[in-house]
C-alpha cells in the first residue's frame, strides 16, 4: 500500500486554516487583521482536532473532545496571528520547507521530489498547496521557538533539573534491560517460492542442522580470535535484521524466554554469548547496552528532564505570547462564535455597516484554495 503524505504536528494544533474550495459560498466567522476565517475553516479545524484525539486517546477521545471543542476557533486565530508575526519578523520558512519535503521523500522511499509530487497528485492533492501548508506550519513553529522557546531554554537552571529529578525518582526508576544484536545461522528450510513469507517451513534436515551448528561454532571462535561482530553479521547472519547490523532492540527482564534471559543478562557490554540453539537455528548474541535496574544517574537523564521542563513551561508562555498578539491585532468575531483565547485588553474594533452577502462571497472566493492533508 502506498504511503500517504502527512503534515508534522505543531503546538496548539496550528494546522488548519484556508480549508475550503473556491466555489463554496460560506459564512465569515472571524477577521484577523487582513485575513478571514470561515465556517468551513472551523468545521475542518474541528475534524482535524477530533482525528488527532482519536489517535492519541482512542478509548477516551470523546471526553477529550468535550474539553477541546471550545478552542477550535481559538486555534485558528492563533495560527493566523503567528503567520502574521512571522511575516513581520521576516521568517519565510522557504529553506526549511525544502528540507522537510526532502525528509518526507526519504521516509516514503521515493527517489526524487518529482516522485513526491506524483504521489501527492495520486492522492488528489495539489502539491503547490501542500508545500504552502508545510511552509506555514514551519513559520508558526519558528515563531513560537524564537519568541517563546528560546527564552525558556535559556532559563532552565541546573537547580530546577535537580529538583525535578529529586521529585520524580520513582517515575525515573527503570527495570534491568539489555540491548542485543544477533548472528543467526538458520536451520530452517522453506518450499521453493515461499522464501521470506514465514510459512510452509519444511521439517528440519539433520545434516543441515549439523552444518549450521558447525558454522555457528566457527563464527564464535572467530569472534574470540578478534573478528568484528558487525562484519560477521553482514557476511553470515540469516536473521531478519542482518542488514541493520543484527540489532534486535532492547529487552527488559521478563520479556525474553528464561533460558535466553539467563544467558544474556549475565553478560557485560561488548560480550558475546555462547552458541544458543533456538527454533530458528543457532544464535550468537552480543550485548550492546546493559542497563541496571534502578534510578539512572542525573547526568544520564538531565537532557531528558530539560526537555520535560521545556514543554511544561512552553504552553503557558506561548498562551501568554498569543494573548499579547491578540491585544496588538484587529480581531472581529461574528455573532454566535467565541474566541476562548480572547484577552480583556483587546481593542474592540469599531464596527461599520455589516457586509453584504456579495461582499462576504467576494472575500471568501479571494482566499487561496487549499486542501488539508491527513496522512
Amino acid at each position: 500500500m502506498a504511503k500517504k503524505l502527512r503534515l508534522l504536528p505543531v503546538v496548539f494544533l496550528l494546522l488548519a486554516g484556508g480549508l475550503h474550495a473556491d466555489n463554496i459560498v460560506d459564512e465569515i466567522v472571524a477577521r484577523v487583521n487582513d485575513s478571514i476565517i470561515t465556517h468551513a475553516d472551523v468545521q475542518k479545524g474541528a475534524q482535524q482536532a477530533q482525528d488527532e484525539l482519536k489517535e492519541r486517546f482512542p478509548s477516551d477521545w470523546q471526553g477529550k473532545w468535550t474539553e477541546r471543542q471550545k478552542d477550535v476557533l481559538r486555534d485558528l486565530i492563533d495560527r493566523q496571528l503567528l503567520l502574521d508575526k512571522g511575516k513581520s519578523l521576516g521568517i519565510t520558512g522557504e529553506t526549511e520547507t525544502v528540507k522537510r519535503l526532502n525528509e518526507m521523500r526519504q521516509q516514503m522511499g521515493l527517489g526524487s521530489m518529482e516522485d513526491l509530487e506524483k504521489a501527492a497528485r495520486q492522492q488528489g492533492i495539489s502539491f503547490e498547496d501542500f508545500k504552502e501548508q508545510t511552509r506555514e506550519n514551519i513559520v508558526t513553529e519558528k515563531v513560537i521557538g524564537q519568541e517563546v522557546g528560546a527564552y525558556i531554554s535559556d532559563h532552565i537552571s541546573e537547580d530546577e533539573i535537580q529538583k525535578w529529578y529529586n521529585d520524580h525518582e520513582k517515575d525515573l526508576a527503570i527495570p534491568e534491560s539489555v540491548k542485543l544484536a544477533e548472528i543467526l545461522v538458520s536451520t530452517q528450510s522453506v518450499k521453493p517460492g515461499d522464501e521470506g513469507k514465514g510459512q510452509n517451513v519444511l521439517p528440519e534436515d539433520p545434516e543441515r542442522v549439523a552444518a549450521a551448528q558447525a558454522k555457528a561454532n566457527d563464527l564464535l571462535q572467530q569472534l574470540h580470535q578478534g573478528a568484528k561482530f558487525e562484519d560477521l553479521v553482514k557476511q553470515y547472519s540469516e536473521g531478519p535484521k542482518a542488514d541493520q547490523g543484527g540489532e534486535l532492540g532492547e529487552f527488559k527482564r521478563g520479556e525474553m524466554a528464561k533460558e535466553l534471559e539467563e544467558k544474556t543478562f549475565s553478560l557485560k557490554v561488548g560480550d558475546v554469548s555462547e552458541v544458543i540453539r533456538t527454533r530458528q537455528g543457532f544464535i550468537i548474541f552480543k550485548v550492546l547496552e546493559h542497563q541496571q535496574a534502578g534510578v539512572p544517574a542525573l547526568k544520564d537523564v538531565s537532557e531528558k528532564i530539560r526537555g520535560v521542563l521545556y514543554l511544561e513551561k512552553l504552553e503557558p508562555r506561548a498562551r501568554s505570547f498569543l494573548t499579547k498578539l491578540r491585544e496588538q491585532a484587529y480581531i472581529e468575531i461574528h455573532e454566535g462564535f467565541v474566541d476562548s483565547g480572547a484577552s480583556p485588553n483587546q481593542v474592540k474594533p469599531v464596527l461599520v455597516a455589516a457586509n453584504t452577502k456579495d461582499d462576504e462571497t467576494k472575500q471568501i472566493k479571494n482566499k487561496k484554495k487549499k486542501r488539508f492533508l491527513v496522512f
